[in-house]
C-alpha cells in the first residue's frame, strides 16, 4: 500500500512538473510538445521500476513497421500504455474520448499533438467526420494513429468484443495494422491495489495487411491480441 502511494505520488508529481515546464511549448511547433509526451512515457517506466519493482519487457521489436504508413490497435488495461507507447513508436496520434481534452493543461497538450477526440455513444457532427480527421492525420504526418479497440480500460482477464470502429478505420485507411498486446493491468489495474515485482510485457505482433473485409479484420485482430494476452499472462 505504501509503495503504491509512493508510486502514484511521484508519478503524478513528475507529470505535473513536466506539464508546467513545457507550458511555453504550447505556443511553439508541436514537436516540442511531442518531446514532452515522450518524457512522460519514460517517467512512467522509471516510477514503475523504482517504486513497484516492475520489469518492462518489449517483445517483437522486429515486427515494428518502418518506412510506410500504419495504425496501431492496442489492448487497454491501464494508464501505462497511454504514456509508455510514446517511447516505443513515433509519438502516436491517439484516438481518445472527448472528456480527456477537457482536463486543464493536460487536455491542451492532447489537442496540440493532434489527438482525435470521440464523443462516446453519441452521433455528432464531429463523430461523423472522424474518419476524415483520421485520414488527414495519416496524410500529413509520419506519426501512426493508435486506437484502443476495447474503447475502455478492462481487467486483465476480461475479453470483451472489440468495437466495430477499428474495422471501419482499417477499411477506410487501407494501410497496415500493427497489433499490440499489453498486460499492464497485472501491475497497474484500472481499480484495486497495484502489484509489485511483476513484469509488464508489451508484445508487438506481426502486422496485418490491408484488403480484408472490416468484420473479418475485427475478428482476426481481436483473436490475435487476446491469444497473445493469454500467452503472456
Amino acid at each position: 500500500m505504501i509503495r503504491q502511494f509512493l508510486f502514484l505520488f511521484f508519478f503524478f508529481l513528475g507529470i505535473i512538473c513536466i506539464s508546467i515546464i513545457f507550458l511555453p511549448t504550447l505556443f511553439l511547433n508541436s514537436k516540442f510538445v511531442i518531446f514532452g509526451g515522450k518524457l512522460m512515457g519514460y517517467w512512467s517506466g522509471i516510477c514503475l521500476k523504482i517504486f513497484l519493482s516492475t520489469k518492462i519487457l518489449i517483445k517483437g521489436k522486429e515486427n515494428i513497421i518502418v518506412n510506410e504508413k500504419f495504425f496501431i490497435a492496442a489492448s487497454h488495461q491501464s494508464m501505462f500504455e497511454t504514456f509508455y507507447l510514446q517511447t516505443i513508436f513515433n509519438s502516436p496520434i491517439f484516438i481518445l474520448k472527448n472528456e480527456l481534452l477537457k482536463i486543464p493543461i493536460f487536455g491542451w497538450y492532447l489537442k496540440k499533438i493532434g489527438s482525435i477526440a470521440v464523443k462516446r455513444n453519441k452521433v455528432t457532427k464531429d463523430n461523423l467526420g472522424l474518419i476524415d480527421n483520421i485520414k488527414n492525420s495519416i496524410k500529413y504526418s509520419d506519426r501512426p494513429i493508435i486506437i484502443f479497440p476495447q474503447a475502455t480500460r478492462i481487467l486483465p482477464n476480461e475479453r470483451i468484443p472489440f468495437k466495430k470502429g477499428v474495422g471501419r478505420i482499417y477499411h477506410e485507411l487501407g494501410i497496415k495494422c500493427q497489433p499490440v498486446a499489453i498486460n499492464s493491468g497485472n501491475v497497474w489495474p484500472k481499480k484495486g491495489l497495484f502489484n509489485i515485482n511483476k513484469t509488464i510485457t508489451v508484445s508487438i505482433l506481426k502486422p496485418l495487411d490491408p484488403g480484408m473485409k472490416s468484420d473479418d479484420f475485427t475478428k482476426i485482430v481481436e483473436k490475435k491480441i487476446y491469444s497473445e494476452l493469454d500467452l503472456i499472462g
